[in-house]
């Protein structure tokens, strides 16, 4: 109820974005009853964010970080210094995004967004026991398609016939290059053509 009504505030009702951060109370970490504290945000979005992206991205990985596999890698927290030196890498060397590697320098996943391949028209992902984050989108697509999961090396993705990167906020977003590989986008778009019909339905 707070959120909707915090969006119709904000004229974002009918299409917009929101942030729900949920937190402990206050006082150090042995301080304090752990209360439940929350903080909502929401903002009206451009409606091309519905659309799949025409040009596909251009993506690289992140040289300088690697992510844990343990039971908080899965979680989308404020503990994301990895992330936003991963997509501070993308912007300066004029790239869409970064892939973020593991401990076990295997594909996590990227900055804002799960990762997904196509080969042999088969889809496959990553296991959330390789760090990346369970997100709503990942989540659903996994419902909705046969998806494989896969632990996945930077040659794994070389050798793909497609990739796209996936989060709740833009749906998929196909990657038309990857070093030196470049990607259709057939399954991207039968599938965001789909994920639309659902949405909107």
């Amino acid at each position: 109820q707070h959120i909707l009504f915090l969006c119709e505030k904000n004229n974002c009702d009918t299409l917009g974005r929101v942030r729900l951060s949920v937190f402990r109370g206050n006082g150090a970490i042995y301080e304090g009853n752990n209360d439940l504290q929350y903080a909502i945000e929401c903002w009206p979005v451009d409606e091309s964010i519905n659309q799949l992206n025409e040009n596909g991205f251009i993506i690289d990985v992140y040289p300088d970080a690697r992510k844990s596999c343990d039971k908080f890698s899965n979680i989308k927290s404020a503990n994301y210094l990895p992330y936003v030196m991963a997509a501070r890498y993308a912007k300066e060397n004029k790239l869409n995004d970064c892939l973020v590697l593991n401990m076990y320098d295997r594909i996590a996943d990227g900055t804002i967004a799960n990762i997904f391949l196509v080969k042999d028209k088969k889809i496959i992902t990553p296991p959330l026991s390789e760090g990346c984050v369970s997100g709503v989108m990942r989540r659903w697509l996994m419902e909705q398609y046969e998806v494989k999961e896969i632990a996945l090396t930077i040659e794994d993705v070389l050798s793909a016939d497609e990739l796209f990167l996936t989060n709740a906020m833009y749906g998929i977003r196909w990657v038309k290059q990857f070093h030196h590989k470049t990607y259709s986008n057939l399954k991207a778009a039968k599938m965001h053509d789909e994920l639309l019909k659902t949405l909107w339905r």
